[in-house]
């Protein structure tokens, strides 16, 4: 069992006869160092501020090897550009998403998980994953909604 991200992305990349390049290598690096929800263009801008030759789509298929390795999850996005958080040796949790500001809460709750658990059984699904993003409001939001101060 790898200790390491590099390591698990490395097992990953050998695994599927692929190697681990300088410029994969970048971008897992840009990505680790971001420890919150990062956007394709934000991780971009990471990677390029430590190799500025990187390219774009080098970026996108590399974010999407490290989601396929577990590294990387797809985080929130409905309405926007899609972000990925961190995933290895992170624990499941669900979002809270404002509407208004963009701000993440991340939490868990036993009681939506044992009622996911329980549509599960009721349908005869094996469980794999799942992804919950909660959307409204958050309480700084509402109260400058109320003074006018946004629409």
């Amino acid at each position: 069992m790898a200790d390491s991200e590099r390591e698990v992305l490395e097992d990953y990349l050998r695994e599927r006869g692929l190697r681990m390049t300088k410029e994969r290598e970048t971008v897992l690096e840009a990505f680790l160092a971001l420890e919150r929800h990062v956007t394709a263009d934000e991780l971009i801008a990471a990677a390029k501020s430590i190799d500025p030759g990187i390219g774009q789509a080098t970026v996108f298929r590399t974010i999407k090897l490290l989601a396929e390795a577990g590294l990387a999850r797809k985080a929130c996005g409905d309405e926007g550009a899609m972000s990925y958080e961190h995933a290895f040796k992170h624990a499941h949790h669900d979002h809270l998403v404002c509407l208004g500001c963009g701000a993440i809460v991340e939490f868990r709750d036993e009681s939506i998980e044992r009622a996911q658990a329980a549509i599960y059984r009721k349908y005869g699904y094996e469980p794999s994953s799942h992804f919950l993003e909660l959307k409204g409001h958050c309480p700084k939001c509402r109260a400058e909604a109320r003074r006018g101060e946004r629409p």
